[in-house]
C-alpha cells in the first residue's frame, strides 16, 4: 500500500515537474490535489512504519522521493518568482498610466481638447 503511493506521488511529482519546465500551467490545481492526496495518504501510513526497519531498497526509494520533490519545489519557487515580477512590472505600469497627467486639473477645467 505504501509503495503504490509513493508511486503516486513520484508520478504526479514528474507529471508536474514536467509541465511546469514545459509552462504548461493547466494542470496545476489537479496536481496540487493529487499532492495533497498523496500527503496525507503516506503521513497515515508512516505513522506505523519503524523507520529501524526500513530496508535499504526503502530508504533509497525515499531518498530518490526527497530529491524529486526538492526539484520540484525549486521549479514552483522559481514560477512563483516570476509572477512576483511580473506582477510588480504590471502594477508599476498601472501606477505610470495613473499618475502621468493624462487627466490633470488643467484638461479636465477646459475640457476636451483646451
Amino acid at each position: 500500500m505504501l509503495t503504490k503511493s509513493l508511486d503516486r506521488l513520484e508520478e504526479t511529482l514528474d507529471l508536474e515537474t514536467t509541465a511546469l519546465l514545459s509552462r504548461d500551467l493547466n494542470n496545476l490545481d489537479e496536481f496540487n490535489r493529487r499532492k495533497s492526496q498523496s500527503l496525507l495518504e503516506i503521513s497515515r501510513m508512516a505513522r506505523s512504519v519503524e523507520t529501524a526497519s526500513m530496508n535499504e531498497l526503502s530508504v533509497k526509494r525515499l531518498e530518490r522521493l526527497k530529491m524529486k520533490l526538492e526539484k520540484n519545489q525549486e521549479i514552483l519557487e522559481r514560477h512563483m518568482r516570476a509572477v512576483q515580477e511580473i506582477s510588480a512590472v504590471i502594477s508599476g505600469a498601472i501606477q505610470a498610466a495613473e499618475s502621468d497627467s493624462t487627466y490633470s486639473a488643467n484638461v479636465m477645467r477646459g475640457g476636451y481638447g483646451a
